[in-house]
């Protein structure tokens, strides 16, 4: 196992994952969903920009209809729609040819508009205080595996276990390594919550407008 390394934020890239189906929001893609006037995506950019060096899109099929949102698009570098963790490793390898000075990606769902405004301090923080590798979140005794921060130099490791052993879950790449979960609060808002269903869109709204609501 590789040493601990300590995290700077300014060393990181964000990997926003929009190469899945979206097969419960009715296909397409559901990063482009309207949400207050803007895609879900415009609030996930919004949110992750400040906290990293760099953002890049992967995701999968033309790359033209992300043009409005000035982002690298990259699709998978594994073939056969192999989930989030593809998506991952596309990140890291990606990160070594355009930002080689940055050491570590951050991987965030496209679904989640939500986001906290410290999620990448937290995640750095606790993998430099546990002295851990990895680093994912949990809200409500519930974790989310593909918002996580991962060092590049695992790259190499990520795509022979996708490619030799026929590894797709997270968890199950992950639990190689030393890990650590970031506990979130959930109020007043779930940080991480997605928006898988069309009643999840419309949930997001009402809780929007209701924090609208409570800032004026």
């Amino acid at each position: 196992m590789m040493a601990s390394t300590t995290v700077k934020p300014s060393k990181i890239v964000g990997v926003l994952l929009a190469g899945g189906k979206a097969r419960r929001m009715g296909g397409g893609d559901k990063c482009l969903r309207p949400l207050a006037g803007r895609s879900i995506l415009a609030h996930v950019i919004e949110r992750m920009r400040p906290q990293v060096e760099a953002l890049v899109l992967n995701a999968n099929g033309d790359p033209r209809r992300f043009d409005g949102f000035g982002l690298p698009v990259v699709g998978d570098v594994i073939d056969g729609q192999a989930g989030p963790l593809a998506g991952v490793l596309t990140g890291m390898e990606w990160t070594l040819k355009h930002q080689p000075h940055c050491e570590w990606v951050v991987s965030i769902a496209t679904d989640t508009p939500f986001l906290p405004a410290d999620l990448v301090e937290r995640l750095a923080g606790a993998i430099h205080d546990e002295e851990a590798e990895l680093a994912s979140v949990i809200t409500a005794g519930r974790t989310h595996p593909v918002i996580g921060l991962w060092p590049v130099r695992l790259a190499t490791d990520l795509r022979h276990a996708m490619i030799d052993d026929d590894t797709r879950k997270i968890d199950r790449f992950t639990a190689r390594y030393r890990l650590t979960n970031v506990v979130f609060p959930t109020e007043p808002i779930d940080p991480f919550f997605n928006t898988n269903r069309p009643e999840d869109l419309e949930e997001a709204e009402r809780l929007l407008a209701e924090d609208a609501s409570k800032a004026t």
